[in-house]
């Protein structure tokens, strides 16, 4: 059974930054596509930023520049380093991986 386990959470003042990881377990092989979603109040999920076993990453135009996906293959982890957060930050940061497997979610509050 695959598990997805998120971490890094939390509230931040705008400007801030925080660092998600994201753990997969229950799994041999490893996952050719990692990627970090997330969801606001009233709003649809939105793909953040997407990152490939190769290390070709992806990101949605609104965080880049300012948000960076990394992983470790070996360990079928993959994190999101955000910097200069914004109150639109805010969301519920989902890990997905193979674009089947979707983690529990982790808060994301960006307020002063």
């Amino acid at each position: 059974q695959v598990q997805l386990v998120e971490s890094g959470g939390g509230l931040v003042q705008p400007g801030g930054s925080l660092r998600l990881s994201c753990a997969a377990s229950g799994i041999i092989v490893r996952i050719n596509y990692m990627a970090w979603y997330r969801q606001a109040p009233g709003k649809e999920r939105e793909l953040v930023a997407g990152i490939t076993i190769r290390g070709d990453t992806s990101y949605v135009d609104s965080v880049k520049g300012r948000f960076l996906i990394s992983r470790e293959n070996a360990k079928n982890t993959v994190y999101l380093q955000m910097n200069s957060l914004k109150p639109d930050d805010t969301a519920v940061y989902y890990c997905n991986a193979a674009n089947t497997y979707w983690g529990q979610g982790t808060q994301v509050t960006v307020s002063s």
